[in-house]
């Protein structure tokens, strides 16, 4: 289990003095998941002067939130963007009494959390299912890429709009990889072929605004935020050699 230390809160403290490294950003993470498993907002919130919390993109009381809930967490991953001083993190609890999946970006300001908006999606989301969720997330690579090999974040970046864009402009060109599997709820449109894609079951007519990016170029990954017509949504892909190879979503239907 993850346990927030003084030392832990020490070393981010100094770190948060200097230029915004990933090693300040993996502590941040770690500290994120630290609070959840505990259930302890505590911790995290010290981390901010003047904290903006939000669930499902509406201001929150942190102390009441799911950070107040301690959780068995099974899976998580986080996106680290050195360049925008920002995370991103998916946790995935598969517990029979309240299965979740979570989706939180933290922003930071001068040293300091600025901004932490999290997504919880639960029983009555969009095609949710933990217990899929999991099962596939966990059989995914999204391992470090080598350096000479990495994507610059503009060409993540693109990748994704361009995904986002044919949601309501069908002559948008994606950067399709083959193999292509996106993970939606718990619905999976990969079976490990070689021939999986992604570009099936996409609406027509639907608007993605509001996009707020994190983007971690050392796993070819960058996790948007997103206005889904009317509906909190983040939408998470991993780009290899410019192509979109995977891509996690996340909708909260408001119940």
């Amino acid at each position: 289990m993850l346990r927030l230390t003084l030392s832990a809160l020490g070393l981010f403290a100094a770190q948060a003095a200097a230029q915004c490294s990933r090693e300040f950003l993996v502590e941040a993470t770690n500290t994120l998941l630290a609070a959840q498993t505990a259930g302890s907002p505590d911790g995290i919130a010290s981390l901010a002067d003047n904290l903006v919390y939000l669930e499902s993109f509406k201001t929150a009381d942190i102390k009441t939130g799911i950070l107040s809930h301690p959780l068995k967490i099974d899976f998580n991953r986080s996106l680290h963007d050195t360049t925008a001083c920002a995370t991103y993190t998916e946790i995935i609890v598969t517990d029979p009494s309240h299965p979740y999946v979570l989706g939180t970006q933290i922003r930071f300001a001068d040293g300091k959390i600025a901004n932490i908006s999290t997504l919880v999606t639960d029983r009555g989301d969009w095609l949710f299912n933990a217990t899929g969720t999991y099962y596939w997330a966990s059989r995914e690579n999204w391992d470090v890429i080598p350096e000479d090999q990495r994507d610059s974040r503009e060409v993540i970046k693109a990748a994704a709009d361009a995904y986002a864009d044919i949601f309501n402009d069908k002559t948008v060109v994606v950067p399709w990889g083959t193999p292509c599997a996106r993970l939606e709820g718990g619905a999976y449109t990969g079976s490990g072929s070689a021939t999986d894609r992604c570009d099936v079951g996409i609406p027509t007519g639907v608007r993605l605004v509001n996009r707020r990016y994190v983007i971690d170029e050392t796993i070819g990954a960058v996790d948007v935020f997103i206005d889904f017509a009317t509906v909190p949504d983040s939408h998470e892909f991993r780009v290899e050699k410019g192509k979109i190879r995977y891509v996690h979503t996340l909708t909260v239907m408001g119940n």
